[in-house]
């Protein structure tokens, strides 16, 4: 069976332009690693050729003539997914569809249930690799459907969704594909060459604006260490790349884990090693030897959700006070040469004008050298959502293309959404202005900083500066707003094709 997997075109400048971060799909890379032999598989992930999208998907469609198609979307992503599938459709009527990720996992009942349902065959729920290979296998009447655990097939016209499976023994799993089944390229954080690996998945803290726990319920599996550097052996020597975005929730739950999997990276001795992680603050402030070690392995970044300096805002997310370990944990990192991209969030229901100003002073005094700001987002079935429903808060409760972080979907007990989406905007510009890298950041950046810092960033703010003299604070607000709103405007593939 020839059999294309594919992830979204969609992406959110949330650090910096669009353009300086295009990561693989690992998701579709494991599922199409773990189908059993004698397929054609094909990986494609269409933030690669998002500048040529219907001209790539026509020639792929037409050259391939896949006979099962699977698509990965998050909440944000699904209405491209829909104009993709209708696309698809059109040039290859007979093929199967099956859509996965977050957003099917998470919302496959409204989508049984809406329009769009008659373009789609199958759903797989949560983790994917046991329910699709027995997928591709049942569609060859090597197994049943009405077999496969967290599978929503049709019958008679009508969804069905069998009962979710059980999770998965990630030591039995293979691998990501990143051979020439990968049709796409040129992956890269800024200037550097990068791929995507996992070390476990799922996380155990419980904050409330998260839907993780809807993708393997409140646990922490990790991968076998010999898994992980098989993983890291396959990208360094095979992909001569030697920089790696670790996409584990939050990598340090298990602090002696990560300190054995950091000895096994220096004893392998990767020179050049440039990996980057996310974790928790609380874990980073009381693990300063796991840190050290963390840096001798190669850990070069580190994202932290520090989400608010507010204690009431800390109570609503579930995060606890962790203000100070916020603080110690960017001070810890910084001792051993890590730089921290620190998370705030903007828009809780107590939040006014104020709250902006003090969080972003919070940030700025932290030194943490990137700053990733985003507005509180209901996303489907978190917890934070339904009290946001229940208070009124939440003024755009459908429309999931703007559920990127960005975008203002709320409104505060103080300010009205678009006051939120301009406040939150305005008072970046105005307390971090043009970006200042680190003194961390101009050690270890490399060749990029210069060029931001004595070339992109004079030339932009000389002529974002002659534009706002003349426009204004408001005119400039609408300029980026608008490039936000068409960043992920693709042509729909399906008219007048």
């Amino acid at each position: 069976m020839k059999i294309i997997l594919m992830s979204m075109p969609d992406v959110i400048p949330m650090i910096m332009h669009a353009s300086a971060f295009h990561l693989s799909n690992c998701g579709i890379a494991s599922l199409g690693a773990n189908i059993d032999a004698g397929h054609d598989i094909f990986i494609v992930d269409l933030i690669r050729k998002r500048r040529h999208l219907t001209g790539y998907l026509r020639r792929l469609l037409l050259k391939i003539r896949p006979q099962l198609v699977g698509l990965s979307a998050m909440t944000w992503q699904y209405e491209t997914c829909i104009k993709i599938i209708r696309f698809i459709r059109r040039l290859v009527p007979e093929v199967k569809i099956v859509i996965g990720g977050y957003h099917a996992t998470l919302m496959y009942e409204q989508i049984a249930s809406s329009s769009e349902a008659g373009l789609i065959d199958f759903m797989v729920r949560g983790e994917g690799e046991e329910s699709f290979r027995r997928l591709v296998n049942a569609l060859e009447d090597k197994d049943r459907l009405e077999d496969i655990p967290s599978l929503s097939y049709k019958d008679g016209g009508q969804f069905v969704h069998n009962p979710r499976g059980e999770l998965l023994d990630l030591s039995r799993l293979k691998i990501p594909i990143r051979d020439k089944r990968r049709l796409t390229s040129g992956y890269h954080i800024v200037t550097s060459k990068a791929e995507v690996m996992e070390t476990s998945r799922g996380c155990t803290r419980t904050c409330s604006f998260c839907s993780m726990n809807h993708m393997y319920g409140p646990t922490f599996r990790t991968f076998p260490i010999e898994r992980v550097l098989a993983d890291i052996d396959d990208i360094y020597y095979n992909l001569k790349t030697r920089m790696i975005f670790i996409v584990d929730d939050n990598l340090v739950l298990d602090p002696q884990r990560v300190i054995h999997i950091c000895d096994a990276i220096i004893a392998r001795n990767y020179k050049g090693l440039k990996l980057n992680v996310q974790a928790d603050c609380v874990s980073i402030s009381r693990n300063e030897e796991m840190v050290r070690k963390m840096s001798l392995a190669g850990m070069k970044t580190i994202f932290l959700g520090i989400e608010s300096v507010s204690r009431k805002n800390l109570v609503v997310s579930h995060k606890g006070d962790i203000v100070e370990a916020s603080r110690k944990a960017v001070q810890i990192c910084h001792k051993y040469g890590i730089m921290v991209i620190a998370g705030l969030i903007f828009g809780f229901p107590d939040d006014d004008e104020a709250d902006i100003i003090e969080n972003y002073k919070f940030m700025k005094a932290l030194d943490a050298d990137i700053p990733y700001c985003q507005i509180l987002t209901p996303y489907p079935k978190t917890e934070v959502r339904q009290q946001l429903l229940d208070q009124g808060m939440v003024t755009n409760p459908y429309d999931y293309k703007r559920y990127n972080g960005i975008s203002a979907n709320v409104k505060t007990r103080h300010l009205e959404t678009e006051q939120l989406q301009y406040l939150v905007w305005l008072h970046r510009q105005k307390i971090f202005g043009w970006w200042e890298p680190s003194k961390l950041f101009r050690s270890k950046g490399g060749l990029w900083v210069p060029f931001w810092t004595y070339v992109l960033r004079p030339l932009l703010k000389l002529t974002v500066g002659r534009r706002q003299a003349k426009q204004g604070w408001e005119e400039r607000y609408r300029t980026d707003m608008k490039y936000l709103a068409g960043l992920n405007e693709f042509h729909d593939p399906a008219k007048n094709n």
